[in-house]
């Protein structure tokens, strides 16, 4: 993330510390001027691969697979809309075990019903009438009309459900964050030339000192 903090802009601050003088200033990163990718471009598939985040990952290892820079790991981030990468990133497999001990308590806890989904269902003319997945009732039975026999006919939920533990809830959140996109490749110039335009201060702007620097007001002075 190093090499994206470079672009964000400064913006000289009123110091605040205790020995401080009347018109001294901090110099800060605006945190508040935040690349992101244009909604065209974001939002269009056609930019865009799927990408499946590997074991210990991180978003510079991603970077590095896909564009051989560790330095572009901001624009993985970016084109997935995250920013806390602590919420949304996969978890280390040691900090994910050690998260399910610290939720649950004990493994048999662990691995408890957390709930029940059903599997899937189809009639005799191989029609799906239940998809799989769907969250239920641990007592959930289907209804159905059998075309064969000419009658409704009912499937108990021993055979249309499923039990769903603690352990494996979680797993599938987790690895959910592992299903991402990133940007191809060969639009890689457009995305970097319209970050240096984002990242930029627009001359004429409120506290303008030059492209990469915006300066507050010194309320100081007036008290």
């Amino acid at each position: 993330m190093s090499n994206y903090f470079r672009r964000v802009p400064d913006f000289a601050y009123i110091s605040r510390l205790p020995d401080a003088k009347i018109g001294d200033y901090l110099i800060v990163k605006n945190l508040f001027k935040r690349g992101a990718l244009e909604a065209d471009i974001l939002e269009n598939l056609a930019f865009h691969t799927k990408y499946e985040i590997h074991g210990d990952d991180r978003p510079d290892n991603v970077a590095y697979d896909v564009y051989g820079n560790s330095n572009l790991d901001w624009l993985i981030l970016v084109c997935n809309n995250i920013i806390n990468v602590q919420n949304e990133w996969p978890m280390l497999q040691n900090d994910f075990d050690q998260f399910l001990l610290d939720k649950y308590g004990t493994y048999e806890k662990l691995n408890s019903t957390h709930h029940y989904e059903t599997t899937e269902v189809k009639n005799n003319r191989g029609v799906v009438i239940v998809p799989a997945g769907l969250e239920c009732e641990s007592d959930h039975s289907v209804e159905y009309y059998n075309f064969m026999t000419g009658r409704k006919e009912t499937i108990i939920s021993a055979n249309c459900t499923k039990a769903v533990s603690n352990f494996d809830y979680e797993s599938k959140k987790e690895n959910a964050k592992r299903e991402i996109y990133v940007l191809k490749p060969r639009y890689l110039g457009v995305i970097q030339d319209d970050m240096e335009i984002a990242m930029t201060y627009r001359k004429g702007s409120t506290q303008y000192i030059d492209p990469g620097l915006k300066k507050a007001e010194n309320i100081k002075l007036y008290q």
